[in-house]
């Protein structure tokens, strides 16, 4: 346990610190009538498998290795499971803040790492097993909270060497060191009582912990009602990390949203330049309009400078010439006619041109409908290998389409008697071809399982000649072995017939006529006996190596055949496989028909 103690609101920092320090100086807890001295095994009272905890622990160790510039790669995903290299260098890494020169040894890491633990006081032991899966899910939590631990006496450990309180000094109430750690005799007090019980075996302090925790609400003025709002206020915070955490993780990859959006566009951009290119050609045919349209101006100009001409001479006419009141008012209300005329023409004009512009868009848009369909057709029929003419399914017709605007709206009526018959004739020649595959299918099928059943059979002959062998081989030793035992006899034989010889020749000549004749009748004998018994272990050696040898063979050819059938109808069944005729020709089948139905 890092702390026997519950948590008590308001206290200060230092009372966990110390208090986690207290039991892992001491390496254990006395959980039972041993006191510090009993060796049973502590049980981790830490919620390992409650992944919320596992989280917090990830990420206060991502933080303190941000922090304090870890010089590897890290982030919060490689340290959901990381390797055992990776944990070796964070180990390493935290490790020398106690020991700036510590190096790991080049082996059994696995025994290192658990006796620097348990030197350090960690109270819960960790197995040498778990070294070597690290990552593993059953094995993280441990370690990832031993690592929370370590961070944790780290922290402690520079705090103390910053700035070591003088605790012998007892300064007063309120008291604050520089490092913002408050010491005071409340707190010293608390501490020396709950050891005090704790080495009489005591694990729990409840009365000395209500005790200090009345004081420390009185010393700190605490309300409870802006405390139980707090904890209202953390729960709620917790839940909505949470959620946030949990919508991080099932949210889908931006790389591949980013990726189908980065598709999209780029499909956007070509429509874009379609589109511009469409514009050209009109705002080219605009141009050619607008020339027109300017000479028609430059010759309404002509036409305007003549009227003036002629209106210059009428008014010099009529400046020279006297007129009557009912000439003016006839002058004007013509002239007030003629005015309306143009602006009835002017307004008109401008509505014709309005029209004219919806047509011209409405025209683009049509016409760029159609150019889509086309290309979309053109791109399926050369992918079906319709077009261009020599391709390989187009059978010498002309499946590619022309389209003319200029041509009228029936430019393209004539492509469908072109197109739709030998379309259909394809689709039939098609059919066939799938019901030929198929049927193909179905026979190389049979085959393959043909081939399978008298592969096993092969399988299990090669088996019973290999044992065959073996009991041959056997047989060919003990052959060979009891003939070496009967030349050893019959060497001893002779062996002790010479020693006769020589007895006789040195003290017996009586018989030595007869001993002689026997002895060359026993050498005789001998000389038979080791000519028989060679040549048949001739015979056995020749008959058993020509039976070896025909057995490698026989088995080395049958392998190779069987090796070659087996790659063979592998090479078949997979290229086979990877052509699925069907799904293509299926595809194929219901593009044809779609665009039969179209036409």
């Amino acid at each position: 346990r890092l702390s026997t103690s519950k948590p008590t609101p308001g206290a200060s920092e230092s009372r966990v610190s110390c208090a986690g320090s207290r039991v892992s100086g001491l390496g254990g807890s006395c959980s039972s009538q041993c006191g510090v001295f009993g060796t049973e095994k502590i049980k981790d009272p830490r919620p390992l498998h409650d992944k919320a905890f596992i989280q917090q622990c990830i990420k206060k160790l991502y933080e303190f290795l941000i922090e304090n510039d870890y010089p590897h790669k890290a982030s919060m995903q490689s340290l959901q499971s990381p390797s055992v290299k990776d944990f070796l260098k964070i180990f390493i890494f935290i490790y020398k803040f106690f020991c700036p020169s510590y190096e790991l040894p080049g082996s059994k890491f696995e025994e290192e790492i658990p006796k620097v633990f348990k030197d350090l006081g960690y109270p819960f032991p960790l197995s040498k097993s778990s070294m070597y899966t690290v990552g593993a899910p059953h094995t993280w939590p441990q370690i990832v909270a031993a690592l929370d631990w370590l961070i944790e006496c780290v922290k402690l450990y520079n705090a103390l060497r910053e700035d070591a309180p003088a605790f012998d000094a007892r300064p007063g109430w309120g008291g604050e060191t520089d490092g913002g750690i408050v010491h005071h005799e409340l707190f010293l007090d608390y501490c020396l009582k709950c050891y005090d019980l704790f080495m009489k075996g005591r694990d729990t302090f409840e009365e000395v912990d209500a005790e200090v925790q009345s004081k420390l609400k009185d010393l700190f003025n605490v309300d409870e009602v802006q405390l139980e709002s707090l904890a209202a206020e953390n729960k709620r915070l917790q839940e909505e990390i949470a959620k946030v955490e949990k919508e991080k993780e099932s949210e889908p990859d931006r790389r591949v949203t980013l990726q189908n959006l980065k598709s999209s566009l780029e499909a956007d951009v070509q429509k874009y330049q379609a589109y511009l290119a469409s514009m050209e050609s009109h705002l080219a045919l605009l141009d050619q309009k607008l020339g027109s349209l300017n000479d028609e101006v430059e010759t309404a100009e002509t036409e305007v400078e003549a009227t003036k001409q002629e209106n210059a001479r009428l008014r010099h006419i009529l400046d020279n010439q006297k007129h009557s009141a009912v000439d003016i008012e006839r002058i004007k209300h013509e002239r007030t006619e003629l005015q309306e005329t143009i602006n009835k023409l002017t307004k008109e004009l401008k509505a014709e041109e309005h029209q004219l512009w919806n047509e011209e868009l409405k025209y683009a848009r049509h016409k760029e409908a159609i150019e889509t369909q086309l290309a979309e057709y053109h791109k399926l029929a050369r992918k079906l290998k319709l077009i261009p003419l020599s391709a390989e399914n187009s059978k010498g017709h002309d499946f590619e389409i022309k389209f003319n605007p200029e041509a009228g709206p029936n430019c393209l009526v004539k492509y469908r008697t072109q197109i739709k018959v030998p379309l259909m004739e394809i689709i039939n020649e098609t059919e066939e071809e799938i019901l030929k595959a198929t049927q193909r299918k179905m026979s190389l099928e049979d085959t393959l399982e043909q081939v399978i059943v008298m592969l096993k059979d092969k399988k299990c002959s090669v088996k019973m000649l290999t044992e065959e062998a073996e009991e041959l081989d056997d047989l060919y030793q003990q052959k060979l072995k009891e003939i070496e035992e009967e030349e050893q006899r019959c060497a001893n034989e002779r062996e002790l017939l010479k020693k006769h010889k020589q007895l006789l020749e040195s003290g017996v000549y009586e018989g030595l006529s007869e001993a002689t004749n026997e002895l060359h009748e026993i050498q005789r004998q001998y000389q038979v006996v080791l000519q028989t018994t060679t040549e048949g272990k001739r015979k056995i050696t020749a008959d058993l190596s020509h039976l070896m040898e025909t057995v490698a063979t026989h088995t080395a050819s049958v392998k190779k055949y069987l090796g070659e059938q087996n790659v063979k109808i592998q090479r078949e069944y997979e290229e086979f496989m990877s052509e699925d005729l069907l799904s293509d020709l299926a595809t194929i089948l219901d593009c044809y028909t779609k665009k039969a139905e179209s036409l």
